[in-house]
């Protein structure tokens, strides 16, 4: 088998990337509004004398050409945003914006992504072709990744295939999960509007009850998930949210119900946007009442790996950490990443790479004590450094 090529991270660029990861979960901002990262990034791709580009307000890509000559373009993506959550960790670096966290490792992401461009940029007389290297804002809001999509991202020149990690609680330190298929589900969010007749609750007759309607629909989403759709296919129908009625003594004449929809299969999706809007149309009519579901534009479509990318991935995982640090993940997360717009467009992976410590309690993505052990980001860059020059090497 021949040795996949591996570029090592020196001891001073590992602790000059501490510092830049300690930075940015210091100073995390919210989906779009990342100025000051991006101004951050850009002055350290300066300092690194590294071309870039802006695109959006706060978005940044480098594009690393290769001095071998022409050969395939790949894409790899970091998101840069924060959360909207008060930190509480003990981390002499925690968050400095008060209710403004980097609870969701992008803070991590970004560093790697920054460490690879390092690496390629200073390699690139080993490359033929092109990467492209996105920092993308707003991946914890709707439509960031359409966005820049819509912009041409992928464009001027094509981007062949795209790469994504994200770090991961559930599997132990430095270990990369790989995912064959769908990795992530859909995230489609709608709002129903049930619409009855208002009336005295004393003569309820006289009256139709949204409530009532609402309370039918709720029970009946259910079915969706365990009668309409195939039982070994994932699916979620979740209402957070209802709001109706004005006072105990009056029926009520208006309900609006909040909830999200998910699914592993561009298929799926489809059908149980279809199904959700005749089951509520239909119960609302039997009482004699409407009801009309709208579902929200920029919504996340599932994200399926690529097999050849992914085969990609997995094959250079495996020859640079061994067989023991790659696992293979045999259930898709119904949680949503918008990377879904890229790998709707390209062939595309998107793998874990674990972070919990042994006989230390490992808090999920979206807390506020969720923190991770830095070293975990280098090999995060050596995988992403080694799969790009065993994809430009070998074809």
């Amino acid at each position: 088998m021949e040795t996949v090529t591996e570029i090592k991270i020196d001891e001073q660029l590992a602790n000059q990337l501490y510092e830049i990861r300690r930075h940015l979960h210091q100073n995390p901002e919210l989906s779009f509004e990342e100025f000051k990262t991006c101004e951050y990034l850009e002055s350290v791709l300066s300092g690194w004398e590294i071309p870039f580009n802006r695109i959006g307000e706060t978005g940044i890509y480098v594009d690393i050409i290769g001095e071998k000559g022409e050969g395939p373009h790949v894409g790899i993506r970091a998101d840069i945003d924060a959360l909207p959550i008060q930190e509480q960790t003990d981390l002499p670096f925690a968050s400095a914006n008060p209710g403004v966290m980097h609870a969701c490792g992008h803070d991590g992401h970004t560093t790697i992504l920054l460490g690879t461009v390092y690496q390629l940029y200073h390699h690139r007389s080993k490359l033929s072709g092109r990467v492209r290297c996105i920092f993308q804002p707003g991946e914890e809001a709707d439509g960031a990744a359409q966005q820049l999509v819509n912009l041409g991202i992928l464009e001027a020149p094509v981007v062949d295939c795209m790469l994504a990690l994200h770090l991961w609680p559930h599997l132990p330190h430095g270990t990369i999960g790989i995912r064959y298929g769908a990795v992530t589900a859909s995230c489609d969010d709608f709002i129903i509007e049930v619409n009855g007749k208002s009336g005295h609750s004393a003569r309820p007759h006289q009256a139709i009850d949204a409530i009532t309607i609402s309370s039918q629909i709720v029970q009946a989403l259910h079915t969706l998930v365990t009668k309409a759709n195939s039982p070994v296919e994932p699916v979620v129908v979740h209402i957070g949210k209802i709001n109706g009625g004005k006072a105990s003594n009056i029926v009520a004449d208006q309900v609006i119900l909040e909830g999200t929809t998910r699914a592993v299969s561009f298929e799926t999706r489809t059908q149980l946007k279809i199904q959700l809007t005749e089951l509520c149309e239909n119960i609302a009519k039997s009482f004699g009442g409407k009801a009309s579901v709208r579902f929200k534009e920029d919504a996340h479509p599932p994200v399926i790996n690529s097999e050849w990318v992914t085969q990609i991935v997995d094959r250079t995982a495996n020859e640079l950490f061994g067989p023991e640090k790659v696992v293979l993940l045999h259930e898709p997360s119904m949680g949503a990443d918008d990377f879904g717009a890229f790998a709707e467009k390209v062939p595309s992976t998107y793998f874990r790479l674990g972070t919990a410590m042994k006989g230390k309690e490992a808090f999920d993505l979206h807390h506020p004590k969720f923190k991770f052990d830095e070293s975990v980001m280098l090999t995060g860059i050596e995988l992403f450094t080694s799969v790009v020059l065993n994809k430009m090497q070998r074809g």
